[in-house]
């Protein structure tokens, strides 16, 4: 277990943001984890130690938000994702932890701010099993690196204008299938140690703390609220995943 003070002053606010955002409130808020802990420690480990504890907050989202999704938009989501999972494997030799940071930061800055720049009257786009399949691609492939495959999701899915809860309800399914199957490929690639998996079972403990007050924040404010605090969020993501690569 990773004994040094300095990492948990870190690591506990990052897994709490995380989770928060797990339980509805702060869109994709929770792609801040890995790099908020890579301040202290390598990002691929960052990664290791978070990914059971996604795992946690996953199951009690699940629970929270059960029969709230959008099944249309998993059906292209999902086997996508597998498959953007499937190349972040092959290529995880090949992609720093920088590099994966300049393609979501991009993502996030350039959707955030399309958003603002459009007519705010515009409709809601139709799904669409195209976009669905290269937005979950991109998203199981960002989020194999650094667990940051919220800022391609919320590209798919926010334009549809869905009703928060089932917004919140698809994304959790959607993470939920792809942190238990990256456990696989963490597994053979060796990214699982005795310390890495003693440190997030200290730190597991926040998981449900930090989803459950996401829920009740969720549940407090209007979807209109709920929506511009999601293209807010993306955009802060955006542009420190960027400063984080650059500097």
């Amino acid at each position: 277990m990773i004994t040094d003070p300095w990492f948990y002053v870190v690591a506990v606010p990052a897994v709490l943001i995380t989770a928060i955002s797990k339980g509805g409130f702060g869109g994709g808020l929770g792609l801040l984890g890995v790099p908020i802990m890579a301040l202290v420690i390598a990002p691929q480990q960052a990664a290791a130690i978070l990914l059971p504890i996604l795992c946690l907050m996953d199951l009690v989202g699940l629970w929270k938000f059960r029969g709230k999704s959008h099944l249309h938009s998993l059906q292209s989501l999902l086997p996508a994702a597998c498959v953007g999972i499937i190349i972040g494997a092959l290529t995880f030799k090949f992609f720093s932890a920088d590099h994966i940071r300049i393609i979501v930061g991009l993502i996030a800055v350039i959707f955030s701010l399309n958003f603002w720049l459009q007519p705010s009257d515009r409709s809601p786009k139709k799904p669409s099993r195209l976009r669905g399949s290269f937005w979950g691609t991109i998203a199981g492939f960002t989020s194999f690196g650094v667990h940051a495959g919220g800022a391609p999701l919320n590209a798919y899915l926010l334009p549809l204008k869905l009703v928060k809860s089932e917004y919140v309800g698809t994304s959790i399914i959607f993470f939920s299938a792809i942190n238990f199957i990256k456990l696989i490929p963490y597994t053979l690639l060796g990214q699982f140690t005795f310390e890495t998996l003693t440190t997030a079972a200290t730190l597991a403990i926040l998981a449900p703390i930090g989803v459950l007050t996401g829920v009740r924040l969720h549940h407090k404010i209007s979807d209109k609220w709920f929506y511009q605090l999601c293209y807010s969020f993306l955009f802060i993501m955006g542009v420190k995943l960027l400063f984080d690569a650059f500097y």
